[in-house]
């Protein structure tokens, strides 16, 4: 039987090598942390900013009162209760404590009444609701719009890119609370020839204003969505995926669709959370300016303009809707700063 060379790099197996580890063993092994998703992991990382959680049950507060409250609140933001006349808060009118008196039971006016003895706090929940409404609602347009023409410029690239861009430097130029203006009386016409007709009433109500600043988010506020888009749609157009989507023989939209705008979500929301605020600012502003929501239809600033009048008697009419306008966009800004360091690969240490 020939001896083994000690200086053979032949392995030596023996019996003992294949017995259980012991406790020792098992101990002394590096357990790795388990991966996880990109979403589990930004999602991890959110739950940890305590600033962001906060403003995001903030926002879930704030939606359950200007949409779920009102389907149970005992008064209607446009009835006008006789002899309610400039409320103080939790106080009752006189007609109200003589039903008290004859054991009717009369819901408080937790925020008083306007000068027309309208229930304030509806007409403050109501116009939480408009304007996360008009937030959210901008938001989508400018979220479609603005990824949808971000993605095309940046994929094609060339003479394609460069000329897209250009329009969106021109865009950037135009002011936006003049064409606001110019198309409140522009579209006043042919609106009110809409809502004459059957099944087009929902045109009163929204009035000629608000879709006048639909119009101009539709036009103006979606070429920073595009800019942003555009970059990342540049950085990842270059990746083997694409290339081996490119050999396969994929379509140039099921390529940007499938795989460019979904390696770029992350993005997409926190951009969009951060549009939020702005559209609710611009919509409170234009309001306060009465180029927002038609008469009787409450906005947080028409509510606000309304109150500036009696700032000196009642200035908790103009203090509640201020306060909940600066709730509402901090939270949201807050949120979007959460979700940014959360979903930003460049942040994660």
């Amino acid at each position: 039987m020939t001896s083994k060379n000690i200086l053979s790099a032949q392995l030596r197996i023996g019996p003992e090598d294949f017995l259980p580890a012991t406790n020792e063993e098992r101990e002394s092994l590096e357990v790795m942390r388990p991966s996880v998703s990109f979403w589990k992991d930004g999602f991890r990382r959110l739950r940890k900013n305590k600033v962001a959680m906060v403003s995001f049950w903030i926002i879930i507060a704030i939606m359950l009162i200007a949409f779920v409250v009102p389907a149970f609140y005992p008064y209607n933001y446009a009835e006008q209760i006789q002899g309610s006349e400039n409320l103080h808060p939790m106080q009752y009118s006189a007609s109200e404590i003589a039903k008290q008196a004859a054991g009717t039971k009369v819901f408080p006016h937790i925020l008083g009444t306007d000068n027309l003895g309208r229930d304030y706090a509806i007409r403050v929940m109501l116009g939480a609701r408009i304007s996360l409404l008009v937030g959210l609602l901008a938001s989508f347009i400018v979220l479609i719009i603005g990824s949808i023409y971000g993605s095309i410029s940046a994929f094609f690239g060339g003479w394609v890119d460069l000329i897209m861009m250009r329009i969106v430097d021109i865009i950037y130029t135009i002011p936006d609370i003049l064409l606001i203006i110019l198309l409140t009386f522009a579209l006043k016409a042919p609106m009110a020839a809409l809502a004459a007709k059957p099944g087009f009433a929902w045109v009163n109500t929204l009035g000629v204003n608000l879709i006048s600043i639909f119009v101009v988010f539709a036009l103006l506020y979606w070429v920073g969505m595009a800019r942003i888009v555009r970059g990342q749609i540049l950085a990842l157009k270059e990746q083997e995926y694409v290339t081996a989507a490119r050999a396969i023989g994929a379509h140039s939209g099921w390529i940007i669709r499938k795989h460019l705008l979904t390696n770029c979500i992350g993005t997409l929301i926190v951009t969009t959370t951060l549009q939020i605020p702005s559209a609710i600012f611009t919509e409170s502003f234009l309001s306060f300016l009465g180029l927002g929501v038609a008469i009787p239809m409450p906005s947080l600033g028409s509510l606000a303009s309304a109150a500036i009048t009696g700032i000196q008697s009642y200035p908790y009419l103009l203090f509640a809707p201020a306060i909940l306008i600066s709730l509402i966009i901090l939270s949201f800004n807050l949120l979007g700063d959460g979700l940014r360091d959360a979903f930003d690969p460049k942040l994660k240490n």
